[in-house]
């Protein structure tokens, strides 16, 4: 339960990050960008004793762990642009609601769960809550006066683009994290082996990470900011502890998505909860209340049956 608990602890550190980089005009691009490199070397220094890192393209888990650390830096940005849009309790919620997808994969395809024959009523109306507790939760009320989804202000209405964003959230971390599940199954025979395989999809982040700001720099979208690389460190280091500690966790509970992802999905949703309404005054609607009672119950209909066998 350490590796879960750090875990948790570390993701909601890292919405708290995102919430203040504009406080200190951190561009959030380039910390995205910079704080892979910085995940690599915190890696790299966590390596076991005799182990080297090298990357062998002859490996199907090579060329997979490559294309997921694409997706990890694709669901960073909108990880980023959501929390401070629509504020950290709606990223989280959408974020860690997400565990939909990889528990449904876990007991249905990877069959580590106890199998589609262990998933009963109660399930199925956890499933079905956690839907409605993602809209719920992302609902933000807006002055009405709307055109086309913008207010008289100019801003985003309540049906504006910016709903999207916890969506796309929602959609890209229930893919990595059923990816992150397949690969600790197939792919990471021992826990002496999380480190290396974690150090190649962060590679692939940081390949795609460069490569994006490179391109924007070339057409002057971007002027490399110095405080950047501040907001990269506070960034990049609790980034690979939170997912490296993750993976352990999942080695801990033998590659069990459909029980690690519930417990570690709760702690984070009440934890960002908490930070948000102490230190950034967020505000919850009657609505986001009911959404976040709702996601704690959905949580724990899915994942009855694996925390009673913790009870016992």
């Amino acid at each position: 339960m350490l590796f879960l608990s750090l875990s948790i602890l570390l993701s909601v550190v890292l919405l708290l990050n995102f919430r203040l980089f504009p406080r200190y005009e951190i561009n959030t691009f380039q910390a995205i960008v910079f704080n892979y490199p910085v995940c690599f070397l915190t890696g790299w220094l966590l390596l076991p004793a005799g182990q080297t890192f090298t990357v062998d393209f002859s490996q199907t888990w090579t060329w997979l762990s490559l294309g997921l650390g694409v997706g990890f830096i694709l669901t960073f940005l909108l990880s980023g642009a959501s929390t401070q849009r629509t504020g950290i309790t709606a990223t989280s919620l959408a974020n860690n609601l997400s565990l939909v997808i990889p528990v449904c994969f876990s007991l249905f395809v990877f069959r580590t769960g106890g199998g589609a024959s262990g998933f009963d009523a109660l399930n199925y109306v956890g499933l079905v809550l956690a839907v409605v507790a993602v809209g719920l939760s992302t609902y933000k009320k807006e002055p009405r006066t709307e055109h086309q989804g913008f207010t008289e202000s100019g801003k985003p209405g309540r049906f504006g683009p910016n709903i999207l964003l916890p969506v796309g959230v929602f959609l890209f971390y229930g893919a990595t994290n059923t990816m992150i599940n397949y690969m600790n199954l197939h792919y990471i025979p021992s826990a002496d082996k999380t480190v290396q395989v974690t150090l190649t999809m962060v590679l692939g982040a940081v390949i795609a990470g460069l490569g994006m700001l490179m391109v924007r720099v070339i057409q002057g979208k971007e002027t490399i900011q110095a405080n950047s690389l501040i907001g990269a460190l506070t960034l990049g280091v609790p980034n690979f502890l939170s997912f490296y500690t993750l993976l352990l966790a999942l080695s801990a509970f033998g590659s069990n998505g459909a029980f690690v992802y519930p417990l570690y999905n709760i702690g984070v949703i009440v934890l960002a909860a908490l930070m948000a309404t102490l230190f950034f005054r967020e505000k919850l609607s009657t609505a986001n209340k009911i959404g976040l009672g709702l996601a704690v119950l959905a949580i724990g209909l899915i994942s009855w049956q694996e925390l009673a066998k913790l009870g016992a």
